[in-house]
C-alpha cells in the first residue's frame, strides 16, 4: 500500500456508507495479520488505507488481537471515534502469495478500480483453506529445508542429510495435521521434537551412525522461532512494546517446547537402552554447498507460499542473504554467520526489499522475509536452551549471548536498510 494521500476524500468514498468502508478495512486488517504482517507495518497500512477512504483510524495490533477505532474525516480530523472493531485472532503465518493479493485488492479499491463491496468479498475469498496440493507442497518443503540446512549450514554427511529430510517430511505431516486440531497444535512442537530425536536415535543405533545434534537441529529448523524472535525485537525497537513482548514470549514458549521434546525423547531412548552411535562421518564435498543452497532457496519459496511468478525473486533473496552474510563474515576476519556478516546481510536485504516494493509495486516482504531466514538465530537459541537443560550453564549462557548478539545485529541491519532506502509502501 502506497503512502497516504492528502486529506481530501474522493467523492466516490465520501458518499459510501461508513459501515461499508469499515467492513472493508477490518477485513483487510484481518488478512494482513493472518499472512504474517508485523504490528508496525499492519498499523501503518490500515491507517493509510483508512485515510484514503475518508476515515481516521487508530490501530492497535498484537500477535493475537487487533483493535481499530474509526472516525469519519468528513466531520473533521479531531472527530470522536464512531466505531471500534475488536478482532481476536490466532498468530499469523507468512503467506506471500495471499499477502500480495490482499495488497493488490487494497490498491485496486483505493484507486477506484474495484468497488468496496467487491474488494471486501475478494478479501473474504482469500481466507479459504489450503488445497490438498498446497498442503502436499508444504510437507515436501519441510523435508527439503531440513536436508538443505544439514548440507549447507551444518556440513554433515549424506546419511545425515537423508535422515533429516525424511524426518522433515514427517514433521511437515504433523504440522499440517495440527492445522484444524487445536489440541494437537498446542503440543505439535514438542511432539515434533520427540519424533525427530527418536527417529534419529534409532537410525544412528541400528542403521548408520549420525551426527545426532546436526540431524535433530536440521530436521527442526522450520519450527525454530528465529523469525519470531527477530520480529519481536524489531517491534520492540520501533516502540511497539506490547506486540513485541507478546511475540517474544510466544517464541520463547515454542523454544521451550522444542527443547523439552528433544530432551524427553533422549531420556526415553536412554531408559530403553538405545544408545546412538553419535559420531560424524566424512562431510559432504565443498561443491555440494551450491546445489544445497539452490535447493534450500526453492524449498523456502514453497514454505513461504510465494506465488509461482515470485519464486525466482524469493530464491534470489535467500541466496543473496546467505552470500552477503558469508561475505560480511569474511571481510571482518570472522566465520560466516558472525555478527558483522549478519548485519551486512540484514542491511542489504532491508534496503533491497524497499527498492523492490517501490518499483515492483508489491510488498517488500517478498524479499525481506525469505531473505533473512538463513540469518535468524533460531538454531543458536535452541542450542542455548538445550545446554541449560543439560545443566551446562556456562556453555548455555555463552551460546545464549551469541544468539542475542546475532539477533541485535540482524535487526540493526534491517533498520539501517530502511534508513538507506526509505520505504514507500507500508508492507
Amino acid at each position: 500500500m502506497p503512502e497516504a494521500a492528502p486529506l481530501s476524500v474522493p467523492v466516490s468514498f465520501a458518499t459510501t456508507a461508513i459501515n461499508t468502508r469499515i467492513a472493508f478495512l477490518a477485513e483487510l486488517a484481518r488478512r494482513l495479520h493472518q499472512y504474517g504482517t508485523t504490528a508496525p507495518r499492519l498499523e501503518t497500512a490500515i491507517a493509510r488505507s483508512a485515510q484514503r477512504l475518508g476515515l481516521a483510524a487508530d490501530v492497535w495490533s498484537s500477535p493475537t488481537a487487533i483493535i481499530v477505532s474509526f472516525a469519519d474525516l468528513a466531520q473533521g480530523e479531531d472527530g470522536v471515534a464512531q466505531v471500534t472493531q475488536v478482532m481476536r485472532l490466532p498468530p499469523g503465518d507468512v503467506n506471500l502469495a495471499r499477502l500480495c493479493e490482499a495488497d493488490r485488492i487494497a490498491d485496486a479499491v483505493i484507486d477506484g478500480q474495484l468497488e468496496l463491496r467487491e474488494g471486501f468479498h475478494l478479501l473474504r475469498k482469500l481466507g479459504a483453506p489450503d488445497s490438498f496440493r498446497e498442503k502436499l507442497g508444504l510437507v515436501a518443503s519441510y523435508g527439503l529445508c531440513a536436508a538443505s540446512v544439514v548440507a549447507l549450514l551444518l556440513h554433515s554427511a549424506w546419511p545425515d542429510l537423508i535422515t533429516a529430510g525424511v524426518i522433515g517430511v514427517i514433521i511437515g505431516c504433523i504440522t499440517v495435521a495440527s492445522g484444524n486440531r487445536p489440541r494437537l497444535a498446542a503440543a505439535s512442537e514438542a511432539i515434533s521434537a520427540m519424533v525427530a530425536t527418536i527417529i534419529a536415535t534409532l537410525v544412528s543405533a541400528y542403521i548408520v551412525p549420525l551426527a545426532m545434534k546436526s540431524v535433530v537441529l536440521g530436521s527442526l529448523i522450520v519450527l525454530l522461532p528465529g523469525m519470531a524472535l527477530t520480529t519481536a525485537v524489531r517491534e520492540i525497537s520501533s516502540q511497539h512494546l506490547v506486540a513485541g513482548t507478546a511475540r517474544m514470549a510466544g517464541a520463547v514458549a515454542t523454544l521451550l517446547k522444542l527443547t523439552f521434546g528433544a530432551v524427553a525423547a533422549s531420556q526415553l531412548c536412554e531408559a530403553a537402552g538405545i544408545d546412538p552411535r553419535n559420531y560424524a562421518l566424512p562431510p559432504l564435498p565443498a561443491w555440494a554447498d551450491w546445489p544445497s543452497l539452490i535447493l534450500g532457496a526453492f524449498s523456502f519459496a514453497i514454505l513461504f507460499r510465494a506465488a509461482r511468478k515470485d519464486w525466482p525473486v524469493v530464491m534470489g533473496a535467500v541466496i543473496l542473504g546467505y552470500l552477503a552474510t558469508r561475505w560480511g563474515g569474511s571481510i571482518s576476519g570472522s566465520l560466516p554467520g558472525a555478527p558483522f556478516g549478519v548485519f551486512v546481510g540484514g542491511l542489504m536485504l532491508g534496503a533491497l526489499s524497499n527498492v523492490y516494493a517501490r518499483y515492483a509495486q508489491q510488498p517488500g516482504a517478498v524479499i525481506r522475509e525469505p531473505g533473512i531466514i538463513l540469518l535468524v538465530p533460531g538454531s543458536v537459541s535452541f542450542r542455548s536452551v538445550s545446554y541449560l537443560l543439560d545443566r551446562d550453564a556456562t556453555l548455555g549462557v555463552d551460546t545464549g549471548l551469541l544468539g542475542i548478539t546475532l539477533l541485535v545485529s540482524l535487526v540493526a541491519g534491517l533498520l539501517f536498510g530502511d534508513l538507506l532506502v526509505a520505504p514507500r509502501r507500508s508492507l
